[in-house]
């Protein structure tokens, strides 16, 4: 579509919510002209309860689209530039990113900015049956490739890919509490048990900062994408990276390990559970030597991991309650709020 006038581009009347296609293509027209060569049609990728996801197509080719959520955002929450700016960093480093394309800053071309990057070719396994099938085995290498991957990431010297002002190392631990405090009161619309004493614990605990790293905020089995080799060959969902302290990825990733077998009603995922995945015990030990560091303090950091998605999940709710969420399985998600404020209580108290 080189040279094409954006006039030229007739509207879709197959808009999936929150994309005008034939906005985007106008916009790809300038600013990645050797990209799209038809007509764009678009549709939302399921699982998603944050950023919004499309695949969208021209005929030809695919690629992955990017933008915040509709309604209610959270200040610093669905920041498209950072996440764009992180991932294309990455593109040479060891970590294994999609390659990005655009990135649209003005809201005025689909009413929030929005990137594109390259569908990469994989699975996200989300479900214990998904990996029953491929035995023990395998399940046990694609589970260690994801621990490598997160120590991979740990070990990127953030100066040498440009991030070195990508975050504030120092004080990284504290804001990071008073963050998540002011994220859930932007959400307020009921009292919820726990939250208080959990934020006041987690203030009076914060350990001494482990190794300062590029930190993804959302590492799990089912942001990353998997070959048929059993290779790890994406990592995505980059909307909370920052540089701050590695272990809150680590932490937050066995906490996901957990909730598959916690009784609390928001297992994103229950992997955890299929015959030869790793251990909380056997994880821990693979990192630890694959990074280098020492696991110190995770009583704090895995209540810290807790009372973030506790966090997340009010802001779902509330956009819920809202009207302001697309897609379906947003009923129910408030009802794991005050359960995951309990286990962060129960991880800080435990292992004081």
């Amino acid at each position: 579509m080189p040279g094409q006038d954006k006039r030229d581009i007739a509207p879709s009347h197959d808009d999936p919510p929150g994309v005008d296609l034939a906005r985007v293509s106008a916009y790809l027209a300038d600013a990645a002209p050797e990209l799209v060569s038809g007509p764009l049609r678009a549709e939302v990728i399921a699982g998603g309860k944050s950023n919004l996801t499309y695949l969208v197509s021209d005929g030809a080719s695919e690629w992955i689209l990017r933008r915040p959520p509709l309604g209610h955002v959270l200040a610093t929450a669905h920041d498209m530039a950072r996440e764009y700016r992180v991932i294309s960093a990455l593109g040479p480093t060891d970590v294994p990113v999609p390659r990005t394309y655009a990135l649209c800053e003005d809201p005025g071309v689909i009413g929030a900015p929005f990137y594109v990057m390259e569908k990469v070719e994989g699975t996200p396994y989300r479900t214990a049956s998904q990996l029953e099938p491929l035995g023990r085995d395998r399940t046990r290498a694609i589970c260690t490739r994801m621990v490598d991957t997160l120590a991979v990431l740990h070990a990127v010297d953030p100066a040498a890919v440009a991030l070195s002002d990508f975050g504030r190392p120092d004080g990284f631990l504290q804001r990071q509490v008073r963050r998540w405090k002011k994220q859930l009161d932007a959400s307020y619309s009921r009292d919820l048990a726990g939250a208080e004493e959990l934020h006041r614990l987690l203030l009076a605990r914060v350990p001494g900062l482990s190794a300062p790293a590029i930190v993804h905020g959302d590492f799990r089995l089912d942001n990353l994408l998997v070959d048929t080799s059993d290779d790890v060959v994406s990592v995505l969902d980059w909307e909370m990276a920052t540089l701050g302290d590695c272990l809150t990825d680590f932490a937050l990733m066995l906490v996901y390990q957990r909730l598959a077998t916690s009784g609390i009603d928001y297992a994103v995922s229950d992997v955890s559970t299929a015959p030869g995945y790793l251990s909380d015990s056997e994880i821990m030990n693979r990192y630890s030597v694959a990074g280098g560091r020492p696991l110190t303090d995770m009583g704090f950091y895995l209540g810290l991991a807790y009372f973030k998605l506790a966090v997340i999940l009010e802001g779902i709710h509330y956009r819920h309650i809202q009207g302001k969420t697309v897609g379906a399985g947003f009923d129910t998600v408030g009802t794991a709020v005050e359960p995951l404020i309990k286990a962060g209580l129960d991880s800080v108290r435990e292992n004081h």
